[in-house]
């Protein structure tokens, strides 16, 4: 069993399976598994337990365990975002960074003529000041999502990775 004090700026409710939590930056919802873990609010503490059932007990306190972990991360998130700052290298070919809606285009990588398209998790911003780029968010799993996204769309197929390390790499993690 686990229990998580809510600070005074944050609010957290259990609806069913979904647990939301609301902060000054925005507010996000997770979703439990009722068989693993079960979730209740009382007063400014959350408590995270896992089920009695003998079988499942291996399974629930890794679960309960899990969902501990992710709770402290959405609650310091919706108090704090989460932000992650990457740099843009290039060796071979100036590489340039256009942000849509949804969507991040890699131009000129390589020297590749059409650029390559990453995806944006969720409600992840993306900032770039010349040939610095700022991911941020309020939801942890969505920007390092989203930063994972950029890493694997960096990969240089079909070159030899030792020489051609042109890309972006993650400079500072907040």
């Amino acid at each position: 069993m686990y229990e998580i004090e809510i600070p005074s700026a944050v609010t957290v409710t259990v609806n069913g399976d979904d647990v939301t939590v609301k902060g000054k930056l925005g507010s996000t919802v997770k979703k439990t598994n009722a068989k693993f873990v079960s979730v209740s609010v009382s007063g400014s503490k959350v408590t995270i337990s896992g089920t009695t059932n003998k079988k499942l007990a291996k399974k629930s306190a890794l679960a309960a365990q899990a969902f501990n972990s992710v709770l402290k991360d959405t609650i310091k998130g919706v108090q704090d975002g989460v932000e992650v700052k990457m740099k843009v290298l290039f060796a071979h070919f100036p590489t340039s960074i256009e942000v849509k809606p949804g969507h991040i285009y890699l131009k000129n990588l390589f020297g590749e003529k059409v650029p390559r398209e990453v995806d944006i998790v969720g409600a992840t911003k993306v900032e770039v000041k010349g040939q610095d780029v700022t991911i941020k968010g309020i939801d942890k799993y969505e920007v390092g999502q989203t930063v994972a996204n950029i890493r694997r769309g960096c990969y240089a197929r079909g070159y030899d990775t030792r020489v051609f390390q042109d890309g972006l790499y993650v400079a500072n993690e907040e």
